[in-house]
């Protein structure tokens, strides 16, 4: 009897519990029909007794509305009872929607004859229809949220009647209306930025309002605009900005240059890109005895003029940082600001927040100071004037350069000693007319110049942090404080492993597997790589290996430099984080009490947010450019490198310029590829000939187009004949994004 009691308990034994595993199993697999003799069984035995106890819990749940019998015999759950859960819309080109839940570890794949009229970004309700066993979920949205409030751009094709948009984003595949009589003034082929109004169940367009007109498409300001509306970014400020900005007193009076370090005798220059406006960090040197040197890092003072909660301080943080795109930047603190009173211009006395460093031959920091000062800039270099300098040995301040490149390489060197990692990537840059058309492409090269600048000002950033981050008792103990940091987690083990497959198919072997081995070894790969074929698509791919760097109030140190403590504190004028810090070593430099967190973590969060959406509209711009420049190498042939592979083409990134452009497999000459996963090639059906990643080819330009910002490649193949047939068909519009197999990967910033 005893024993019996057992197994009827380890089954499920009461009603009450009968019921509780009968609905849990309803509500894991929600998209399963049930029998009665199922649901018996498993929620604690199929005897008669137990199949009556199921059959009177399933008509109450029937009477309930939670269950209905789908055919004779088969129960499952109701619509209204079926898992549902909130979150955000991610839109395909196709229209259907990925469903981004916090908290769940998969997207909610969502049909577009299911979702119910969302669009990209709103959030919604969505009901689970379907769980696969290995847990991915399909589902349909039941209810609209909160409709996004994001822009979208897009041509305007204006009727007799009616103006339709046809957007720029793939976001929206379908056209968006505006009703003519209430925007007359939208012109056929121009450029315009609109909002969703509306749009009701069964009307095939949604209805927009308008919110700015920018201009002819296929103008360069106008393609420019384009792409910071379509990210959300301003591209101007508001009349009561620049208003705040001109009232401010600008003058330096005595009074303040007394509360002030004076450091306007010491030799200053600053050393910034020959088209920079903003000169926000100057270096000074000056030798205190033989082997020894104080050299200061003078960053501009910029929260001396803005003050927190104001109209310029409320401006700068939402927008977080300045915007840069190809021909333009869009400052984050106004020009009145940024390119005249904060900048550390020439021969001009200016206000800076310092960090001063005693420092000998052997890297040992003999003492270090903190605080306001006052400079004079003797000099304005540019990286290629002070790169001239570093390697002839002559023109002004060449002792004080070389001294100071000097160091640096030093701490360069010992910084990598010590684990840092050396992402030394190359960076397109264009040649553009006066109109901002492209004239020419080249590479930027990291010299000894930018070494030297990047050097001291990672010196600053990190000893900044520590003392912020750890304030030392009269005990000789050290207290956390509230500090903004910037983080580098460490990679995971997943990422790192399909980055080793990743690099096996160039022959090159990763051993590391966690820890400062990794840093080792990709510094050591680095060196193998240079100046191969495989050398950017390597660098890309173990970039995309790492975790983000963010800002946070919780240190977990930055695994790519190997501080264990860091922060940014070197460009308050176009970074928010920066003029953060400065506040904040302001008031421990004044004793203060530790700052409130969760305020501070708030502002870190959107900090992050804005960092990523500006590097976004950057990449944007710059993807525009090389489409521009190689809209007039239409026919031309050009050689380059297999540098991606997807189920429907290959990428393919010219050597000369290091533009990248997709040429279709169908498109392929002389047979019919396919794409083989498992051993990452591209494999024709008759001939068995292979592609791969790093392959040298030749392409001929088949299209640009500016719209889409897409170049379409042909592969060349002297030996190939033409198709006499087309081959399978591909997405048309999905060639700018990795392949997506089966299920989409979830999105992580």
């Amino acid at each position: 009897m005893t024993r019996k009691t057992k197994t009827r308990s380890a089954k499920g034994g009461g009603k009450q519990d009968r019921e509780a595993v009968i609905l849990g199993l309803f509500r894991e697999f929600p998209n399963n029909k049930f029998t009665l003799k199922h649901l018996a069984s498993v929620s604690g035995g199929a005897s008669k007794e137990g199949c009556r106890e199921t059959f009177d819990i399933l008509e109450r749940l029937f009477d309930q509305g939670i269950v209905e019998e789908c055919s004779r015999g088969k129960y499952r759950l109701t619509n209204s009872h079926l898992p549902h859960y909130e979150g955000i819309a991610d839109m395909t080109s196709s229209g259907s929607l990925y469903i981004r839940v916090e908290g769940l570890e998969e997207d909610i794949f969502v049909n577009q004859r299911h979702a119910a009229n969302a669009l990209d970004g709103d959030r919604v309700e969505v009901a689970v229809l379907h769980k696969s066993r290995d847990g991915k979920m399909e589902g349909e949205v039941t209810r609209i949220v909160e409709r996004s409030r994001k822009p979208y751009v897009g041509v305007a094709e204006v009727g007799a009647h009616q103006i339709f948009v046809k957007p720029d984003s793939r976001k929206m595949p379908m056209d968006i209306f505006l009703p003519k009589k209430k925007y007359p003034q939208v012109k056929d082929g121009e450029k315009v930025v609109v909002r969703i109004a509306e749009w009701a169940l069964g009307s095939k367009s949604p209805v927009g309002e308008l919110v700015d007109v920018l201009g002819l498409a296929g103008n360069n300001d106008t393609e420019m605009h384009a792409i910071l509306a379509e990210y959300d970014l301003p591209y101007r400020f508001e009349p009561e900005i620049e208003e705040a900005a001109q009232a401010i007193d600008g003058r330096i009076t005595q009074q303040e240059i007394d509360r002030r370090r004076d450091f306007r005798r010491v030799t200053t220059f600053t050393v910034d890109p020959a088209d920079a406006k903003d000169f926000d960090d100057a270096l000074s040197i000056r030798r205190i005895s033989d082997g020894v040197w104080e050299v200061g890092v003078h960053i501009a003072d910029v929260t001396h003029y803005v003050h927190p909660h104001d109209t310029i301080d409320t401006e700068a943080e939402e927008r977080g940082t300045s915007v840069y795109l190809v021909d333009r930047t869009v400052p984050m603190l106004p020009e009145r600001l940024s390119n005249e009173l904060c900048s550390l211009r020439p021969h001009e006395a200016s206000l800076c927040f310092s960090a001063v460093f005693t420092i000998n031959e052997n890297l040992e920091l003999l003492d270090e100071w903190f605080g306001r000062t006052v400079i004079y800039s003797d000099r304005r270099f540019t990286y290629a004037e002070a790169q001239e300098v570093i390697e002839t040995g002559k023109g002004d301040y060449a002792e004080e350069i070389l001294t100071l490149n000097r160091l640096a390489q030093a701490l360069r060197r010992e910084r990598f000693k010590h684990g840092a990692i050396s992402f030394d990537r190359e960076e397109v840059k264009f040649r553009l007319d006066e109109s901002g058309k492209p004239l020419g492409v080249y590479i930027k090269e990291q010299k000894e110049s930018n070494q030297m600048i990047e050097e001291f000002m990672l010196l600053a950033n990190r000893r900044v942090a520590e003392f912020c981050g750890r304030r030392k008792t009269e005990k000789g103990r050290h207290v956390e404080r509230t500090m903004v940091y910037r983080v580098h987690d460490t990679p995971s083990e997943e990422k790192l492993d399909r980055f080793r497959q990743f690099i096996l198919r160039f022959g090159h072997i990763f051993k590391a597997t966690k820890g400062r081995a990794v840093a080792k070894e990709l510094n050591k790969l680095f060196a193998q790589i240079k100046g191969t074929t495989e050398e950017n698509a390597v660098t890309t791919m173990a970039v995309r290996s790492m975790a983000k760097a963010y800002y946070s109030t919780d240190n977990i140190g930055h695994y790519g430099l190997a501080f264990p403590y860091y922060t940014h504190f070197t460009s308050p004028i176009r970074r928010y984080p920066d003029m953060m810090v400065h506040r904040l070593l302001a008031r421990y430099l004044e004793g203060g009490r530790s700052a409130d967190k969760e305020t501070l973590e708030k502002l870190c969060v959107h900090a992050s947010e804005r960092e990523v959406i500006a590097a976004e509209a950057e990449r944007a711009s710059i993807k525009y450019k090389m489409v521009e420049f190689m809209k007039e190498c239409i026919g031309q042939e050009f050689d380059g490198h297999i540098s991606g592979l997807t189920e429907w083409g290959v990428y393919v990134e010219l050597d000369e310029t290091h533009i990248e452009g997709m040429s279709f497999l169908r498109d392929i000459p002389g047979d019919y590829y396919a794409f083989d996963e498992q051993r990452y090639e591209i494999v024709g059906r008759s001939t068995g000939r292979r592609f791969t990643l790093g392959d040298a080819v030749r392409i001929r330009v088949k299209s640009a187009d500016l719209r889409k910002r897409q170049l379409d490649f042909e592969l060349v193949l002297p030996d190939a004949a033409p198709k006499a047939a087309p081959g399978r068909p591909s997405p048309s519009d999905e060639h700018q994004a990795p392949a997506s197999h089966g299920r989409r990967p979830r999105r992580r910033h």
